[in-house]
């Protein structure tokens, strides 16, 4: 099988996890701390991970400046798409919607807002599927500790956007077609991440890690935190610690 067969089956598994949250989301009632609580947990995973696995390796590699740079530019870049796509009804595109003010908008209330949810999805899962596809270029095998890391965060927030979506009257045509698509655009994002970087220097693949990184972990804290905390409270640090070690002991086991 090919490296690049590879990097889109990975990022097809990760992906996945998307459609997997969206069906428990539409289809089952699951309580606000269930979903606090696999929130917070993801967050650490992905936080660990991007720090042991994302930007140790991309620092070995070029060092401090070039990741410095492209882990700013990664945040900025995911922070100016989420003002932007804020405004136009994603700003709580993975919240439940259990609370009346941080509901997703109906279409009704802001025209454009299901495509605007599409995009904020796409915008949230692209760098984590990136970061993959370049991972295979370190020697031809993918870290699987970084896959874990976006599959298992990626299972909450599918299921409370998908939650979000129901409550704000979105059919199951369209949560799953989103769903669907963004999967989809995991698979293409991994593959993309190993052939088209994979063309440049090593100095410059570690510097689009950064860039991912950067992206992820704005991410974390713009979306997955605060929906983690609206019902985990003060648990939501230990919660968090926890998900954090499982990563770490992975991967240096």
């Amino acid at each position: 099988m090919t490296e690049v067969v590879l990097a889109g089956l990975w990022g097809l598994v990760a992906g996945s996890a998307l459609l997997l949250g969206a069906v428990v989301g539409f289809g089952l009632r699951v309580p606000q701390k269930v979903i606090a609580t696999v929130m917070a947990f993801g967050a650490g995973v992905l936080l660990s991970a991007v720090s042991s696995e994302l930007l140790s390796e991309a620092y070995d590699e070029a060092g401090l400046t070039p990741v410095a740079v492209g882990t700013l530019a990664g945040a900025a870049a995911y922070t100016a798409g989420n003002v932007w796509l804020a405004g136009r009804g994603a700003r709580h595109r993975k919240r439940s919607g259990h609370r009346r003010a941080q509901a997703q908008p109906t279409e009704a209330q802001q025209s454009g807002s299901g495509l605007a949810l599409a995009l904020g999805a796409l915008l949230d899962g692209v760098p984590e599927s990136a970061v993959i596809g370049v991972g295979l270029l370190d020697g031809g095998t993918v870290s699987l500790v970084t896959v874990a890391a976006v599959f298992i965060s990626n299972v909450p927030e599918g299921l409370s956007s998908s939650a979000g979506m129901k409550k704000a009257g979105r059919g199951r045509a369209y949560v799953f077609g989103v769903w669907g698509a963004i999967t989809a655009a995991s698979t293409v994002s991994s593959v993309l991440g190993y052939t088209v970087v994979g063309r440049f220097s090593p100095t410059v693949i570690a510097a689009v890690t950064a860039v991912a990184a950067g992206a992820i972990l704005a991410m974390v804290a713009d979306t997955m935190i605060p929906e983690a905390f609206e019902d985990a409270h003060l648990a939501i640090g230990l919660i968090t610690v926890s998900g954090f070690l499982v990563s770490f002991a992975l991967s240096h086991a």
